[in-house]
């Protein structure tokens, strides 16, 4: 089966339409010249790699070169029980999955959110059809239909110790996932951007919208706050290669905090 990938966020599509819906949305954005369309073929022929590289012990962070769409860094997860792949790049080839089963054979695919879909189909079936999980708040959004798509709400324990937690926020199914093993047993969040670790390293963002710079009220970022509050965890990992190295969990409070005053008008005197 033949299928198209926006060249703009890399999202699978089934068929090439007028223009891809998650990109016309206000939370992303379309080219000035239009919508364009591009395949695994022609990202090949351009001389597209995938890079592995081991971010801490069981978890391993996986990216292209050039970067396909938005680029993020999908995450690899390593259990005893299988591996999770989180947030899926929108560009494979048979070397990368290769790669990717190298180090164990993987249970599930999941995004954080519609942004992150990449080319999640393909990697389920290079992998073996695994299951790709899908918020159902967000399942409109899928554009490639596929019988490995599983929907899920509230939290999930997908392997022993990695919980899924639904907190909303950038969009409505904007996900987590919880690693207890991670950051030697002290707790591991990958975030994608649902929790957007700043370049400070010392702080945390909330957004609908990154690129067109819309907010979220405080009453939400308090809420997606809460959401994680039953999780202990240390380490915080965002989805374009940034961290909060240690103390994430009081730093996620801490911001949630600070945006919500700013929302209320506290700190108005300094503007």
């Amino acid at each position: 089966m033949s299928f198209w990938i926006c060249a703009t966020c890399a999202v699978e599509h089934a068929e090439q339409i007028e223009v891809c819906a998650i990109c016309a949305d206000e939370r992303q954005w379309v080219p000035a010249d239009g919508q364009h369309w591009t395949t695994l073929d022609e990202l090949a022929a351009a001389g597209y790699q995938v890079k592995i590289k081991e971010v801490e012990p069981g978890l391993h962070g996986i990216t292209s070169e050039p970067s396909a769409g938005i680029g993020q860094q999908s995450m690899l997860v390593r259990t005893a029980e299988g591996n999770l792949l989180w947030d899926p790049i929108g560009y494979l080839d048979d070397d990368a999955v290769s790669r990717v089963r190298e180090l164990g054979e993987v249970a599930a695919v999941i995004a954080s959110h519609p942004h992150m879909y990449g080319v999640q189909v393909e990697w389920s079936r290079r992998l073996g059809g695994v299951p790709v999980y899908v918020s159902e708040a967000d399942a409109e959004w899928v554009a490639r239909p596929d019988s490995a798509i599983r929907t899920w709400s509230g939290t999930l324990e997908l392997l022993p110790g990695v919980t899924l937690i639904q907190p909303g926020g950038h969009f409505p199914g904007s996900a987590i996932v919880h690693w207890a093993e991670g950051a030697e047993g002290k707790g591991v969040i990958l975030a994608g951007d649902t929790v957007f670790a700043n370049p400070d390293r010392t702080s945390v963002s909330f957004m609908r919208s990154y690129p067109n710079r819309i907010p979220l009220s405080g009453a939400v970022v308090d809420r997606v706050a809460k959401s994680l509050d039953a999780f202990t965890y240390d380490r915080l990992y965002g989805n374009f290669g940034a961290s909060i190295p240690s103390d994430a969990r009081a730093v996620v409070r801490r911001s949630a905090d600070r945006h919500a005053a700013w929302a209320r008008g506290d700190y108005d005197h300094l503007t």
